[in-house]
């Protein structure tokens, strides 16, 4: 149970990786350089409020799984 748990955290990492790419190329530059103001105040949104508490917890999750921190024996 503890290998599967550690290959879902490098597959946790690796969805943080798409979902920031994917948010940064499709929903945030675009987004601010579109032109209006609307568009701009949601860009600016989901680039520097939600892009990094998204990414950037699904990526620690992955890593404490990577890690070991879930396991069933604590050393």
């Amino acid at each position: 149970m503890n290998g599967i748990k550690k290959i879902l955290g490098l597959v946790w990492i690796g969805i943080a990786l798409l979902v920031g790419y994917f948010g940064i190329t499709v929903l945030g530059i675009p987004k601010i350089s579109s032109g209006k103001q609307e568009d701009l105040v949601f860009g600016i949104i989901i680039l520097f409020v939600l892009m990094p508490i998204i990414s950037g917890g699904m990526a620690i999750f992955g890593y404490y799984a990577l890690t070991g921190e879930y396991s069933d024996e604590k050393e």
